[in-house]
């Protein structure tokens, strides 16, 4: 394949703003984290996981995956941009080290792990080709990269329902499968797109699991108005709805090194 890695850079982040936005998701993370366990169990069963050995959860969240990973023998980095989630993984003591870190500017000298583990983290990055460039090169010789990160096309029931509403976007920008595939060149990473759809009990509840986990941050974001009663029931009247409940849907993209 040609590379052309001009056309990988992402939306412009404002990565305090992220971070914050975890940071006041930390505490509840765990309640709303059901995209995070579906993408997390199938990237592990995608590809496996190697042999126990030094592991760089990049994105740790909670600590959930950290707290597998250290159960199963590895020795665990967990790293996140919020000081606040990094402060609840310690507490459920998830790992045996904790680094506050960028995923586009990651701290660690080339080969220092045998695993690298990324599960919906990568599409915060500014620039994905540099941030995939500096995992493979904190990879040993024979080391493993995993990750999981959203695709454009995902999310389309939250600005189709907020149309009704104010018709305004409120949903970010994701690269396309194309632009994913191209920060990867050359990389000898494996990609894998599937859908995933996740159904709720009500609007609010849709929301929620968003703003649950602190992915309800948006990078160029209009002064809203408040959430009334009126306009909650408006959103409801437009969200997309199957016999499921109340649908949310996702491009979800995998890589993995081969």
């Amino acid at each position: 394949m040609h590379c052309n890695p001009e056309q990988t850079a992402g939306p412009g982040v404002d990565k305090s703003a992220i971070g914050k936005a975890f940071g006041r998701a930390a505490a509840t993370y765990d309640d709303y984290a059901a995209l995070q366990r579906i993408t997390g169990d199938r990237l592990r069963e995608i590809a496996g996981m190697p042999a126990a050995g030094d592991l760089l959860d990049a994105g740790c969240g909670s600590g959930w995956y950290s707290r597998c990973f250290s159960a199963a023998g590895y020795r665990v980095t967990a790293l996140d941009i919020s000081t606040e989630m990094l402060r609840y993984a310690r507490q459920q003591q998830s790992a045996a080290d904790y680094l506050q870190a960028d995923l586009d500017a990651l701290p660690f000298r080339a080969g220092s792990f045998d695993v690298i583990w990324s599960n919906l983290a990568l599409q915060w990055s500014n620039q994905l080709r540099q941030a995939v460039y500096q995992l493979r090169s904190a990879l040993r010789p024979a080391g493993q990269l995993r990750f999981s990160t959203v695709a454009a096309g995902s999310l389309p029931e939250v600005d189709q329902a907020w149309q009704s509403v104010d018709g305004t976007a409120h949903t970010n920008s994701f690269l396309t499968v194309q632009q994913i595939t191209q920060a990867v060149c050359g990389y000898g990473i494996r990609l894998i797109h599937e859908p995933v759809t996740l159904h709720f009990p009500s609007a609010r509840a849709a929301l929620w699991s968003l703003k649950g986990v602190g992915a309800g941050h948006l990078h160029q974001r209009t002064k809203s108005l408040p959430l009334t009663r009126q306009r909650l029931a408006l959103l409801d009247a437009g969200w997309p709805k199957e016999t499921e409940g109340y649908r949310l849907s996702y491009q979800i993209v995998y890589g993995v090194t081969e």
